[in-house]
C-alpha cells in the first residue's frame, strides 16, 4: 500500500498522559506492531471536551441506554458538555478518512461495551456504552472498530485487521475512479475471503457484480460497499475456513500428486480438529500455488489478507 491505513485512536493507547490520574495506557502491539502499517489519529475525549488533566473521575449514571456522564465525588453532570463536543469531532472526523477505531475498554467516554453503569443504589451494571464511542459507532455505523482488550483475543484481532486491510484496498480503488471493471477485479480478488465471513453475502455481492451493467454506477458501488463491510463484520469460523481451504483444493485437481492431495487434506483435517494454526495450511497451499503457478489463487486476498509479519494466523 502506497500509504499507511488511517486509524482513530483513544489517545492513551498510544502512551499520551492523558487519562484522568495524568497516566497512560499504553499499549505495545498497537504501536510496536501494528503501527509499521498504521497512521494513528489520537482523541481523548474527556481532555478534548475541556477537562483538565488530573481530573476528577467521570462515571455513567442512569439509564444504560441514555445514561449521564458525572463526576465520582462531586456529582458535577458533564453529559451536555460531552454529547456536544462528541457530535462536532464525528463530523471532523469525516475529513480523515479513517478506516476504523480503536477504543479504550471501560471508558466512559471510550468503551464500545460493557461500560459500568450505576444505578439509583449505585450498584453498576456492565451494559453501557461510552458517550464518544456510541457517538462515533452511530455516524460510522459500518466502519470497523475495536477496544484494546478485545484485541487481545486472536479471532477478534484477526477480524479486525482483515477488515481495515480490506477496506484500505477499497478506498484505494475508490481513488482510481469509478468503473465497472475495477469493481468486478476487486471481489474476483476477495470472492474467498468474503466466503470465509459470510456465505450469504458471498452470493447476495456475486448477485450484484452479475448485473453490474444493469445498474447506475453510483448506487452499484454504494451497495457493494455496504455488502462488503458487512460481511467481513461476520466472524470467520474455524469450519469455514475448513470450507474455504477444501474449495481451493478444487482448483489443483489436475496438479497434485496422490501423496500431496493427501497431505493436504490431513493438513486441513488437522486445522478443522484444533490441531494446527490456520498458517499451517494456508502455507502449504500458498506453497502449491507458487509450484503449479495457479492463475486464480495466485490474486486471492484469501491467502495473504495482511502482513505475515503480524503473525495473527499463527493463532487461528
Amino acid at each position: 500500500m502506497a500509504e499507511k491505513i488511517k486509524l482513530g485512536i483513544s489517545s492513551c493507547l498510544l502512551g499520551n498522559d492523558v487519562r484522568y490520574d495524568g497516566s497512560s495506557s499504553r499499549d505495545t502491539f498497537l504501536i510496536d506492531t501494528l503501527g509499521h502499517y498504521v497512521s494513528y489519529i489520537p482523541v481523548c475525549p474527556e481532555v478534548e471536551c475541556g477537562l483538565g488533566i488530573p481530573r476528577e473521575p467521570v462515571r455513567l449514571v442512569g439509564d444504560p441506554d441514555t445514561p449521564r456522564m458525572v463526576t465520582t465525588r462531586t456529582g458535577i453532570d458533564h453529559t451536555e458538555r460531552m454529547l456536544s463536543w462528541a457530535r462536532k469531532r464525528v463530523i471532523e472526523l469525516e475529513q480523515e478518512n479513517l478506516c476504523g477505531f480503536i477504543f479504550k475498554k471501560n471508558s466512559p467516554s471510550s468503551g464500545m461495551e460493557r461500560v459500568k453503569v450505576y444505578g439509583d443504589k449505585g450498584f453498576p451494571v456492565k451494559k453501557g456504552v461510552g458517550m464518544f464511542a456510541r457517538a462515533f459507532m452511530e455516524h460510522f455505523p459500518l466502519l470497523p472498530v475495536e477496544e484494546d482488550g478485545r484485541l487481545c483475543d486472536m479471532h477478534l484481532r484477526d477480524n479486525f485487521i482483515e477488515r481495515i486491510f480490506a477496506l484500505k484496498r477499497w478506498r484505494d480503488l475508490l481513488d482510481l475512479g469509478m468503473k465497472r471493471a475495477h469493481i468486478v477485479d476487486f471481489h474476483t480478488a476477495h470472492k474467498l475471503l468474503f466466503l470465509s465471513h459470510s456465505t450469504k453475502h458471498y452470493q447476495t455481492m456475486g448477485r450484484l457484480v452479475a448485473h453490474a451493467k444493469d445498474i447506475p454506477l453510483k448506487e452499484l458501488y454504494s451497495q457493494y460497499e455496504v455488502l462488503f463491510l458487512e460481511a467481513l463484520k461476520i466472524m470467520a469460523t474455524r469450519t469455514k475456513h475448513v470450507n474455504v481451504l477444501q474449495h481451493m483444493m478444487g482448483y489443483f485437481k489436475k496438479d497434485l500428486t496422490a501423496d500431496e492431495k493427501k497431505e493436504l487434506l490431513e493438513v486441513i483435517e488437522s486445522y478443522g480438529k484444533e490441531y494446527l494454526p490456520l498458517i499451517v495450511p494456508i502455507t502449504l497451499i500458498n506453497h502449491y500455488v507458487r509450484k503449479y503457478d495457479q492463475p486464480y489463487l495466485k490474486g486471492q486476498f484469501y491467502l495473504n489478507p495482511h502482513p505475515l509479519e503480524l503473525q495473527i494466523r499463527n493463532h487461528v
